[in-house]
């Protein structure tokens, strides 16, 4: 009898650590990055749209990696047609939202330029997208924790902030790669630019050098024929 409650003190214990790692797991927060990046053609205009529930949050960043000016109008919508945030020739932006019950709709506008298109970059951050079970019911579960010394609330709360500063690492990653990528453009733009009046100047000096030379035989050539 004593070897029987030994082995099932052992499962007890295993099939509670089991449960703990599998309820840890269940019980993260949803918090739904996604990031795009698009071209929009000159005298277009593209709008996006993303489902959200009530008491959430949205938060949007954009950036005009490359095109003439660098700049975008751009507005996000309510669920009711209702224009929440608006910007006007500008290069980047951010926007949060406390959210309601639907679809929220944001567009990128480049109907002003009829000429550059734009390389647009945007990143979505979706909190308290929970769903409606309630984060409480795994816990007549589990069984056997309080023969372990540790509580399962202290190991979800450590877990949910490694996850938390690791998807705030991965944000702010993606907004560097997205500034990175703006300044190579705009450097490789200013050397196709320099270079290309580089040349302007070399066929300008060519010429003058050519007109000069003519100028001057010209002359010799006149005092020549009088002799």
């Amino acid at each position: 009898m004593e070897v029987v409650r030994v082995i099932l003190s052992v499962l007890s214990v295993f099939v509670a650590l089991v449960s703990e790692r599998l309820v840890v797991v269940a019980a993260f927060s949803q918090s739904l990055d996604s990031d795009f990046t698009f071209t929009l053609p000159a005298g277009r205009k593209e709008c996006f749209y993303q489902t959200m529930k009530k008491d959430a949050s949205l938060e949007i960043e954009y950036q005009v990696l490359d095109g003439a000016g660098l700049d975008v109008d751009f507005f996000i919508s309510s669920p009711s047609g209702q224009v929440l945030f608006s910007d006007y020739r500008k290069s980047d932006g951010v926007h949060t939202v406390e959210t309601e019950d639907g679809d929220y709709m944001f567009c990128f506008d480049n109907t002003f330029s009829s000429v550059s298109e734009k390389l647009i970059f945007f990143e979505l951050i979706l909190d308290n997208m929970d769903t409606d079970e309630d984060p409480d019911d795994w816990k007549e579960y589990v069984h056997g924790v309080d023969t372990l010394d540790m509580r399962l609330e202290d190991i979800m709360d450590t877990i949910n902030n490694v996850k938390a500063r690791l998807g705030k690492s991965v944000h702010i990653q993606t907004v560097l790669r997205a500034f990175e990528a703006r300044d190579r453009n705009i450097q490789e733009s200013n050397f196709d630019r320099v270079n290309f009046w580089s040349v302007i100047n070399l066929i300008v000096m060519m010429l003058v050098s050519a007109v000069q030379v003519y100028l001057v035989r010209s002359l010799f050539e006149d005092k020549k024929i009088r002799t």
